[in-house]
C-alpha cells in the first residue's frame, strides 16, 4: 500500500524546496508514487515547464528523455515499472532554469524507511544531489528482489546498530562494502539497568556514541566511491542524528533537517525492521527480549511521532547537546569527526549541484 507524506511535514518541506509559483522559477518540486506503477511529479511555476526523465540521477538534459512539453498545470503523471526509480528534470520553458526531483522513498517490499536525502536546499543556493546518500531502517527481512534493488542503488553500507542488534538481525544486503562499529545496546536503551533510558537521554548520548560511526560515514562520502546508505533499526533516531550531521555539513537549513527527520513517522514499517523472536530466544537474550516486548505492544505497530512531552522534536535534544558542548555543529564535526573547513568544502563540491 502506498503511503503519503503527513500534512504539516509535507507542507514544511514544500516551502523549503522552493518559493511559491513565480515566473521563471520552478518551486516546490515533488515526486510521489501514488500506485505501484504510477509516479506523479508536482511543482509550481507560472511559465510552462518541460519534463524530462532518466534512469540515473545526474544525467544532463541532452541525454534525458522528454516526456512532456509546455506543462502549465504543475503536474505530470507517468506510468513506470513497479521497481523502476525514475529521476525527473524540470525545465522552465521561458528561462531554461532547471531542477531535479525523484521519489524520496525507495519502496522495498519488506523494507522500512529507506529513502533518498537528495533535493534539499543547501549551501550557496544549491541542492543536495539525488541518488548519492540514502538513509534506512534495518534490512534483515528484505526479499531477494529488495536486495537486488539496494545493490543497484548503493556501493557502501554503514550499520549504526549495536553489536547485539547486528547479531540478532544481520542485514540481508550483500555485495556492497559494509562497515559497523560495535557497542552495547545498553548505551541507548538502558537495558540491564534498573531504569530504561528516556528517549531524550539517548539523544544526548548520540554525539559521543556515534562519533566513530560518523567518522566512517564522512570518510566514505569524502572518498566519493559511490552512493552510500547508513541505517539503524528504525531508521529514525540514530539514523536521524547521522542525517542531521550530514545535511548540516552540506548547509541544509535546520527546519528542513527537522522536517526530513519527521518523515520517519510516515515511512517506517516496524514489522520489517526486526524478526520475530520465539520465547526461548527472548528468555536467553535480553536484547531479543527487549525487542520481543516492543513487538507485542500493539501501539508499536504504528510509528510514534518523534516529539518529547513538550512537543519538541527529540532530535533537537541532540542538536542542543552538540551546541552546548562544542559550540556549533561545525565545531563538533571538526573536533570529533575530523571534518573541518577543507573537508566541508570538498563535501559540498561533491554532493551539491
Amino acid at each position: 500500500m502506498m503511503r503519503k507524506i503527513a500534512g504539516t511535514t509535507a507542507f514544511t518541506l514544500l516551502l523549503a524546496m522552493g518559493p511559491a509559483a513565480l515566473a521563471g522559477v520552478i518551486g516546490a518540486p515533488m515526486a510521489e508514487r501514488t500506485a505501484p506503477d504510477m509516479v506523479v511529479v508536482r511543482w509550481t511555476d507560472r511559465d510552462p515547464v518541460d519534463v524530462y526523465v532518466s534512469d540515473r540521477p545526474n544525467v544532463p538534459l541532452a541525454q534525458a528523455r522528454r516526456v512532456s512539453a509546455g506543462d502549465r498545470d504543475g503536474r505530470y503523471e507517468m506510468r513506470v515499472a513497479p521497481k523502476a526509480r525514475p529521476y525527473f528534470l524540470l525545465r522552465d520553458g521561458v528561462t531554461g532554469a532547471q531542477t531535479r526531483v525523484a521519489e524520496r522513498l525507495v519502496w522495498l517490499e519488506h523494507g522500512s524507511n529507506f529513502r533518498d536525502i537528495g533535493g534539499y536546499p543547501a549551501f550557496g543556493g544549491k541542492h543536495v544531489r539525488w541518488g548519492m546518500i540514502y538513509r534506512s531502517g534495518g534490512t534483515p527481512l528484505l526479499t531477494d528482489a529488495d536486495v537486488q534493488r539496494v545493490q543497484g542503488l548503493v556501493t557502501d553500507m554503514v550499520d549504526l546498530r549495536s553489536s547485539e542488534e547486528r547479531a540478532l538481525a544481520p542485514t540481508r544486503v550483500e555485495g556492497v562494502r559494509y562497515a559497523a562499529v560495535g557497542y552495547p545496546m545498553a548505551n541507548i536503551s538502558g537495558l540491564g539497568t534498573s531504569t530504561p533510558a528516556p528517549a531524550g537521554q539517548s539523544y544526548r548520548r548520540f554525539p559521543t556514541m556515534l562519533a566513530p560511526h560518523l567518522k566512517i560515514v564522512f570518510a566514505k562520502l569524502l572518498a566519493n566511491q559511490g552512493p552510500l546508505v547508513y541505517n539503524c533499526s528504525a531508521g529514525q533516531d540514530r539514523t536521524g542524528f547521522a542525517t542531521a550531521m550530514v545535511l548540516s555539513a552540506l548547509g541544509v537549513p535546520r527546519e528542513v533537517i527537522l522536517a526530513d527527520y519527521h518523515l520517519s513517522t510516515t515511512y517506517r514499517r516496524p514489522e520489517y525492521e526486526m524478526p520475530r523472536f520465539d520465547a526461548a530466544t527472548q528468555a536467553a537474550n535480553p536484547v531479543a527480549g527487549f525487542f520481543g516486548r516492543y513487538q507485542q505492544d500493539p501501539a508499536a505497530a504504528k510509528p510514534r511521532p518523534l516529539f518529547d512531552a513538550d512537543h519538541r522534536a527529540l532530535l533537537e535534544t541532540a542538536f542542543n547537546e552538540v551546541e552546548t558542548r562544542w559550540g556549533s555543529v561545525n565545531n563538533y564535526l571538526a573536533k570529533e569527526v575530523g571534518v573541518g573547513p577543507v573537508e566541508l568544502a570538498r563535501l559540498r563540491a561533491i554532493y551539491l549541484q
